[in-house]
């Protein structure tokens, strides 16, 4: 079930909030001894995380279905989507945040509201070291108030009487990000010597592949080189964006490419997909102070379209 993205919070009794966790969305399938984590995309994660298959292991019933993310906090406590990708860091804790249960044996809770689901989760992860993301408390300013001073992505607003509709997305779930970020794929890229400077990334409408940015900015050394091995193996000699020389040029916020900057970027295959954080959209249809946030190997890149 997937939310519909929205800029404001919606208002009402029978509106609850959580908080938008930044990990990676998926399904946790338990069968006796057997543990499953399945992504959006239908991808296998199981064997990438085996600290989350120990604690799924832990629920006591044989056979439970969850919905929930995959999560990496930080040592304040915060997700941090970059430190998920590279799991050996030091200090990082990895866990199964479940938002909601769709079945407990053969019984199934899709038809259920989401008070009556809650209480069920609650009840099933208790004594476990599972995570439940529950409602957060207090109006709806003061919780936006409270993630956005905690530096959290955003909110997703549920109603506490909606079912579960598997593969819908639907108004009776709504997400608002705070700090607007989405994915986005890389179709090109600038070197530094033997590092890369900046990725040149955008967007699919219809089968056209549009520029968006040019993104030179949160990269450490490390995701530099992991860019590198990335990008190097499906270099092309076409540039893949089919709006590029643009005319927007240097003095709109430093996004633009010109026909003379076109010599000097290297151009790949469009099949890499990042998450960049940014200010806003220009006039210009380009982003205004674009960052890198992380890669996104859960997403397909022909599916990334324009938020």
């Amino acid at each position: 079930m997937l939310a519909t993205a929205a800029d404001v919070l919606p208002v009402g009794r029978e509106w609850t909030y959580e908080i938008k966790w930044d990990g990676y969305r998926a399904l946790a399938l338990k069968d006796g001894a057997a543990i499953r984590l399945i992504s959006r995309n239908q991808k296998n994660l199981t064997a990438d995380y085996p600290t989350v298959v120990a604690a799924l292991k832990t629920i006591n019933e044989k056979a439970v279905l969850l919905d929930g993310e995959i999560v990496a906090l930080d040592g304040n406590g915060r997700p941090s989507f970059q430190a998920l990708q590279h799991r050996s860091t030091q200090g990082l804790a990895l866990t199964y945040v479940a938002f909601d249960v769709l079945t407990i044996g053969r019984r199934s809770f899709l038809t259920e509201p989401l008070s009556a689901r809650r209480t069920r989760l609650a009840a099933l992860l208790a004594g476990t070291p599972v995570m439940q993301s529950e409602p957060l408390p207090g109006a709806p300013e003061e919780i936006e108030r409270a993630i956005r001073e905690f530096g959290l992505e955003g909110v997703v607003a549920k109603r506490s009487d909606s079912t579960y509709r598997p593969g819908q997305r639907t108004d009776a779930w709504v997400k608002v990000k705070f700090s607007p970020r989405q994915e986005f794929v890389v179709g090109g890229y600038k070197s530094n010597g033997r590092s890369i400077d900046s990725v040149v990334v955008g967007y699919y409408e219809g089968r056209r592949l549009l520029f968006a940015a040019q993104v030179r900015n949160g990269f450490t050394p490390h995701i530099r080189a992991e860019l590198r091995q990335r990008l190097e193996p499906l270099i092309v000699k076409a540039c893949p964006f089919a709006n590029l020389p643009n005319s927007v040029g240097r003095s709109h916020w430093g996004s633009g490419i010109t026909a003379e900057d076109m010599a000097k970027f290297q151009w790949v295959t469009p099949r890499e997909v990042v998450e960049v954080a940014f200010v806003e959209w220009t006039l210009d249809n380009v982003l205004r102070h674009p960052r890198f946030i992380a890669f996104r190997d859960d997403k397909r890149a022909r599916d990334v379209r324009k938020a």
